[in-house]
Formats: structure tokens, C-alpha cells, sequence
């Protein structure tokens, strides 16, 4: 009898427990997000380099007038 409660003191104990997390794959997955952004980024600024220059220029006049 002592034997099985034991056991069950054991299983009871192993599904209660907190549980150590792996977080391991977490940090991979925010640096292949940031590098991707900033590569979309370099890539829109050299497409469109000279628009958005364009813009900057224009909404930074407007706020001068």
C-alpha cells in the first residue's frame, strides 16, 4: 500500500510541478524578423530613394509656412 501511494504522490507531484520552459527558439525568430525588416527597408529606401526625399522635403516645407 505504501508503494502505490508513493506512486501516486509521484504522478500527482510530475503534473502539478511547473515545468522548465525552452525558450531557446524564441530569440532566432526576433533576429530573422529584424533582419528581414531592415532589409525590406533598405530595400523600398533604395527603390523609391528619390520619392521619398521628395516627400520629406515637401512635409518639412509645409511646416515652415
Amino acid at each position: 500500500m505504501d508503494n502505490l501511494l508513493l506512486a501516486i504522490t509521484r504522478v500527482h507531484l510530475a503534473l502539478v510541478a511547473p515545468r522548465r520552459r525552452d525558450e531557446r527558439g524564441d530569440v532566432p525568430g526576433w533576429v530573422l524578423i529584424t533582419v528581414m525588416t531592415a532589409g525590406l527597408v533598405m530595400v523600398i529606401w533604395g527603390v523609391a530613394k528619390g520619392q521619398l526625399t521628395s516627400m520629406l522635403r515637401d512635409a518639412l516645407d509645409s511646416v515652415h509656412d
